[in-house]
């Protein structure tokens, strides 16, 4: 026990003894926070800005005009027919409204007419004033047509519709989808850190062969398993650290909603910990130099790393890449974050930590056989 902790001492320091590393270790998963925060931060909402031009000058058509100014993100201004053409090129306008003369006896007679609409921007910004306007004008042409063409009759219904005593109130909730696609994106980019940050730390173990440093150690009574599994040990702790620091910054101080306890983020994240320390060890247990190892740690992790949705939905990938995701940890990583967001239990998803421990298990295995097999550290160079 004391040899391992004299190992795990001497790891640290060789990790953290360039203040780059501690930035790369430490603080770099925060720049997931930030790109998820550019990504699906901000107001969605978006006000229109509404022109009217009124040549009617009847009491149903101001009535009209009142009925668009009361409209949620909607803002209205009255217009001289002249000035349509530059409130729209130049942009301060999203679209004109022009209520033609004739238009208030088009509507008693019950079809609606001389009304035009004038935008430069399409239907996306005219649809949802043109949803409004036409159930509005449409209530008011079938009170005329109730009404049968009695004048009294028509005024006494159409005051009743304008003070309609009934109410519609409205309550606006929370969006989770949205801290939902937050937490998978910041999470899908600490997944990428932590994987590199096991690799880098295992590289230590090349590192120390080629300065001939791991051969002295071995001439102590530290043996080849108390040095790997110090080496594991503080893989661990460094990636705790990084899951505790930047689920904590999400919730505290940028106040990202992960809509699951703390502890079961942090349980998962510890899973694909021991996924990630595994890999390490495979990567190094496979490669003669730093180098190479380099090389192996770029070609499996960008490439699954993108193909397991960590950085976009995995649903907008060809199906043929949503079934290779399906082999991956990453994958299981996320989908078990995203069922529990959903409100699964922890019970019901014995199968994903199942596999998680599989592949944790698998690359260990993996590791553990390749160095006992490996006899190039006699001749390492």
């Amino acid at each position: 026990m004391r040899e391992i902790l004299w190992l795990m001492k001497n790891t640290l320091y060789v990790t953290f003894r360039q203040k780059k590393n501690i930035f790369m270790y430490l603080f770099m998963p925060l720049i997931g926070i930030l790109i998820a925060l550019l990504a699906y931060g901000g107001d969605q909402k978006y006000t229109i800005h509404l022109g009217i031009v009124n040549q009617d000058n009847s009491e149903i058509t101001s009535d009209t005009i009142h009925f668009l100014s009361g409209l949620e993100n909607v803002e209205v201004k009255l217009l001289e027919d002249s000035q349509i053409q530059d409130q729209l090129t130049s942009g301060k306008l999203d679209s004109v409204i022009t209520f033609q003369k004739g238009f208030t006896d088009s509507v008693l007679n019950g079809s609606p007419n001389h009304i035009q609409l004038t935008s430069i921007k399409g239907a996306e910004i005219t649809g949802f004033v043109k949803a409004y306007l036409n159930q509005y004008i449409q209530n008011v042409s079938a009170i005329s047509t109730a009404a049968a063409g009695n004048q009294q009759t028509f005024k006494q219904m159409y005051q009743e519709f304008q003070h309609t005593s009934y109410q519609l109130s409205t309550h606006s909730i929370t969006d989770t989808s949205k801290n939902k696609d937050m937490t998978i994106q910041t999470i899908g980019f600490l997944i990428m850190i932590m994987m590199m940050s096991a690799c880098n730390m295992s590289e230590i173990i090349l590192s120390e062969k080629e300065n001939r440093t791991y051969f002295r150690l071995l001439s102590t009574p530290i043996n080849a398993r108390t040095y790997i599994l110090s080496n594991v040990f503080v893989n661990m702790i460094v990636m705790s650290i990084q899951a505790i620091l930047t689920v904590s910054i999400m919730k505290g101080f940028f106040h990202i909603g992960i809509n699951i306890p703390f502890w079961q983020a942090i349980g998962v994240m510890l899973f694909f910990a021991l996924i990630s320390v595994g890999l390490s060890l495979v990567i190094t247990s496979f490669s003669n130099s730093r180098s190479a190892a380099g090389a192996l740690q770029n070609l499996i992790i960008t490439p699954t790393v993108m193909l397991s949705g960590c950085f976009w939905p995995v649903e907008v990938m060809p199906k043929t890449l949503q079934k290779i995701a399906e082999f991956l940890p990453q994958r299981w990583t996320l989908d078990t974050l995203t069922k529990l967001q959903e409100g699964s239990s922890l019970s019901s998803l014995y199968l994903n930590f199942l596999i998680l421990v599989t592949f944790a298990l698998a690359f260990f295995l993996i590791a553990v056989y390749r160095f006992s097999k490996n006899n190039s550290v006699q001749k390492f160079v």
